[in-house]
């Protein structure tokens, strides 16, 4: 029996009882299989809940394991690329050969700073050297300084 089933068979039994909900003793035993009314709703609802995202994360994990197998299949074509390189006739070291994304240089240091309009901003050294930039949120120019403020 589900629990709805039994909610059910006690209000059944409760309506069966005729009892008197004037008095203070059926007021409470219809208030309590009212709640539990209630309870059993919301339980079907988190139930129908779980289930629907149980279905969507069995698909995400379909999904994911799809792109595994595409990208280990690309990996492996990589390795089979790069055998072919192993020939040093169709090697030339003097042409430029980039693997994959440039990410720039690791030794780069990025700074951050925050606008008056609140927008945070990340920049080089490169800019910090040129003592300004303007805000791409709200175009003010921001400037920048090396001196210490402790010597002003």
């Amino acid at each position: 029996m589900t629990i709805s089933e039994k909610a059910a068979y006690l209000k059944g039994l409760m309506d069966g009882l005729k009892l008197d909900t004037e008095k203070a003793e059926g007021q409470m035993i219809s208030a309590i299989v009212d709640l539990l009314g209630d309870v059993t709703r919301r339980l079907s609802d988190v139930e129908e809940t779980t289930i629907a995202i149980s279905d969507e994360l069995d698909e995400i994990e379909e999904d994911l394991d799809a792109i595994e197998d595409y990208i280990l299949d690309e990996e492996d074509e990589w390795d089979d690329d790069e055998d072919d390189w192993d020939d040093e006739d169709d090697w030339d070291e003097d042409e430029d050969f980039e693997e994959g994304f440039d990410f720039g240089d690791e030794e780069t240091t990025i700074y951050e700073v925050k606008c008056t309009c609140g927008e945070i901003i990340d920049f080089d050294e490169e800019t910090l050297e040129e003592g300004s930039m303007i805000c791409p949120n709200c175009g003010e120019t921001l400037e920048f300084s090396f001196e210490d403020e402790d010597e002003e």
